[in-house]
């Protein structure tokens, strides 16, 4: 292991972010006892708060194991502690491994390559990671209750059957963010000096497995596959970009 490797996954490290996530562990734990005894002084029955638990605790672990590839996929080049606490705290799958590497990009490495990592660019990358994902925190302590108070009211086109505001927004900004990184791979898999056909590569073969997925869920009515469709789609799509690499 090199000096950089570590640095970033020193004992000291890994104490402060155990520390942080033993906090807000012992924090669910109170809520969790809290909820549990509020349902019983309202009446509910305890097999059905039992049931309740038992069945919440499984289908968090499922969604998990994409969480946990993206922690993996992250400390190689970030470190465990790091990486471990982006997931678990206040980090999305989705968000972190972007914003990582396109701040990586910005300082001029090539991308999250261990080779080039220094702890400044590992500052710098932090840095960047946290202020962005802090924008929907202040956006959240500020304004989701007026937000939600104006949704909950059901407007006349929601009554009809139809979305609302916030249906719309959501499908435009996941459309949008898809459009922005497909046009970037294609951008880089165009023939030239320095091309690249791995991005676009993994990410149709990612689209194809999730649009199996989708097809079970929405068509089939296996709505149990959802808790797999997003790990098994970065699984498959990893797999295949190792093939590509063995191939080329």
């Amino acid at each position: 292991m090199n000096e950089y490797l570590s640095s970033v996954n020193s004992g000291i490290f890994y104490l402060l972010v155990a520390g942080i996530l033993g906090f807000i562990t012992i924090m669910c734990f109170v809520f969790l006892i809290k909820s549990y005894k509020a349902g019983i002084e309202i009446g509910m029955d305890k097999k059905v708060l039992k049931k309740t638990i038992t069945a919440s605790a499984t289908f968090t672990l499922l969604p998990s194991i994409s969480i946990l590839l993206g922690v993996i996929a992250l400390s190689g080049s970030l470190g465990v502690p790091f990486s471990w606490l982006r997931l678990s705290v206040v980090g999305a799958l989705q968000y972190e491994l972007n914003v990582a590497e396109i701040a990586a990009q910005s300082i001029g490495l090539s991308g999250l390559r261990v080779d080039e990592m220094s702890i400044g660019a590992f500052v710098t990358i932090g840095l960047v990671m946290t202020a962005g994902i802090l924008g929907s925190v202040i956006c959240c302590i500020f304004f989701l209750k007026k937000y939600l108070g104006k949704i909950h009211k059901a407007p006349k086109k929601e009554s009809s059957g139809k979305p609302g505001f916030g249906a719309h927004a959501t499908t435009a900004m996941f459309v949008g963010l898809c459009a922005a990184y497909i046009g970037a791979y294609i951008g880089k898999a165009i023939p030239r000096e320095g091309q690249d056909v791995m991005p676009l590569f993994v990410a149709v073969v990612a689209a194809i497995v999730m649009a199996v997925f989708e097809y079970f869920i929405q068509k089939k009515g296996k709505a149990a596959l959802e808790n797999f469709s997003l790990a098994a789609s970065m699984l498959v799509a990893m797999a295949a970009a190792v093939f590509l690499q063995m191939v080329m």
